[in-house]
């Protein structure tokens, strides 16, 4: 059993040392990249901040609640940067040509470089499904209790299944419930519990409206939601005449499956949200405001963002190429710097396009992955051919 461990351990040196080589680099690269990030981002929100009173603890608490979505945003352009470091280094130290004498092909090299990419392809996975979302609800939810203008925060539409409020109901309207009902809400205040000059639209299946329904308040409890000061309009069609009836009440429950967390979510601008969610979404037991399409896009590049990073480092590889008397004279990490940005703008394109719904899902996520690493795979294959 000694002698076997033995045989094998040097097999899975190198396998460590780029391993290790890799990460570390990445793990670097994205501390930068985060501490730039940082910077600018508290420049924009420090005044608010100040304003709320919020103090040293505001700004870390913003800070670390905003840290998992830029170290999501970071994690791509870290392993680029990373891989030419690395590929950099060891073409300058002569490194890449002992491993070429002693027969590792660049193929072999990438093999290599496998699992370290796929390691980090699944903590960005892990990262982008439960940690982001749950960070940046917190975030939202922290930043609207503690807004002292609620007022000034931003108005929203959304799809209620089955939501009627009761006051517009019973034997008086003649109407029976609706599937569906569109809601608009002005802002929200108590971290999504509390709801301030609700609009709701019952249709028919013919995109008739049936009811209107304005509400001052809307507050959240354990039995649901509680409409006050509330003005409901009931529209009557008939053969050839249409009535509206108006009535006031002071109080009704608003039959709404959606609670403050959904709320919160339906005011931020884009939401993270995870796959389960993503799944709840597109068959409605969420709210969202954001398209099928959208959703699709999202969660095929999710996952596959372990084989967007292997991407990136085949864009990276071309450096091992570069004359060891060149050294950083040469030109061709800066081509490789460009081709990885030009890979996350064409992502970000074929992206625009899913969530448009201009494409579909699969073909907005990995057509870019396939050109690339083509591109890449045939800028490798030239160079070994010289």
């Amino acid at each position: 059993m000694t002698e076997e461990r033995i045989a094998k351990g040097p097999r899975h040196v190198l396998l460590r040392y780029l391993s290790r080589t890799l990460i570390s680099r990445t793990v670097m690269c994205c501390g930068i990249l985060i501490a730039l990030m940082e910077i600018l981002a508290l420049l924009e929100q420090m005044t608010p901040i100040l304003k709320r009173h919020l103090g040293i603890k505001g700004v870390l608490t913003y800070m670390g609640l905003h840290l998992p979505a830029m170290l999501q945003t970071a994690l791509p352009l870290s392993v680029l940067i990373a891989g030419l470091l690395m590929f950099t280094q060891m073409t300058i130290s002569s490194e890449i040509a002992i491993l070429r004498a002693a027969g590792l092909s660049p193929w072999g090299f990438l093999r290599k470089l496998l699992p370290s990419a796929i390691l980090i392809g699944l903590f960005g996975c892990v990262l982008e499904d439960q940690i982001t979302p749950r960070s940046e609800l917190a975030l939202a939810s922290w930043w609207n209790r503690t807004n002292p203008t609620p007022a000034n925060g931003k108005a929203f539409w959304f799809h209620v299944p089955g939501g009627v409020a009761q006051a517009c109901m019973g034997p008086a309207t003649g109407l029976p419930p609706t599937d569906s009902e569109l809601a608009h809400v002005g802002y929200i205040a108590r971290s999504g519990r509390e709801a301030f000059n609700v609009d709701l639209y019952d249709r028919s299946g013919d995109g008739r409206i049936l009811r209107t329904l304005h509400a001052d308040h809307a507050v959240y409890s354990y039995s649901g939601w509680h409409l006050s000061d509330i003005h409901c309009v009931t529209v009557s069609f008939a053969e050839l005449d249409t009535t509206a009836n108006e009535s006031t009440v002071l109080d009704a429950l608003w039959k709404n499956p959606f609670g403050p967390n959904d709320m919160l979510r339906l005011s931020m601008d884009a939401a993270p949200l995870s796959s389960g969610m993503i799944l709840d979404a597109l068959h409605g037991k969420i709210a969202t405001n954001q398209t099928p399409g959208y959703l699709r896009a999202a969660l095929f590049e999710r996952f596959l963002r372990p084989l967007a990073l292997i991407v990136m480092l085949l864009l990276a590889m071309p450096v091992i190429y570069i004359p060891p008397r060149t050294g950083l004279r040469s030109w061709l990490p800066v081509w490789c710097l460009g081709a990885g940005l030009l890979f996350i703008i064409v992502q970000g394109m074929f992206r625009a396009m899913g969530n448009a719904g201009l494409l579909p899902a699969p073909v907005a996520t990995v057509p870019g992955l396939i050109i690339f690493a083509l591109a890449a795979g045939t800028a490798l294959l030239r160079n070994e051919d010289k």
